[in-house]
């Protein structure tokens, strides 16, 4: 007798957040019954529940990430196996590949958010800078001197 199961025929029942699990996308299955819970999975576009039984050619779509990702069920199983296995349960619809690329072309070429910022304590380079601004300016230490003489 095997020690692992095997992998589930066409005609057999596997839960979505175990076909979800068992495909990779999610790393415990317990983060994908959260995911489809929230109404974030939605299968054949209708929002899931977590026992639904995904049938062969049926859509699911789902976050992961930055990304929505819509895929077609070619197989199924209840049982995470390795990677290049995982991804024979599968196949990403062209559409969802074209906007998953053209998301992370936006997030690549998207400025960096720090940099929008003008307020807020100043870093290390504009407190140099405050100190060289001229012999008129006082130095960034003597404002917050400690003494007791000044």
């Amino acid at each position: 007798m095997s020690k692992h199961p095997t992998p589930a025929a066409s005609g057999d029942k596997v839960r979505l957040d175990k076909w979800l699990w068992a495909a990779r996308f999610y790393k415990t299955r317990s983060l994908a019954a959260d995911e489809i819970d929230k109404g974030r999975v939605k299968l054949n576009g209708q929002v899931a529940k977590a026992s639904r039984e995904p049938k062969v050619g049926d859509e699911i779509e789902f976050k992961t990430g930055y990304h929505t990702r819509t895929v077609r069920v070619l197989s199924l199983s209840a049982v995470r196996g390795p990677a290049p296995q995982a991804a024979l349960l599968y196949a990403e619809t062209e559409a969802s590949i074209a906007q998953r690329l053209a998301q992370a072309e936006q997030h690549r070429l998207a400025p960096e958010p720090a940099h929008a910022l003008t307020q807020g304590r100043p870093t290390k380079r504009d407190r140099r800078q405050l100190q060289g601004v001229g012999s008129h300016a006082p130095a960034w230490n003597d404002r917050w001197s400690a003494s007791l003489d000044g």
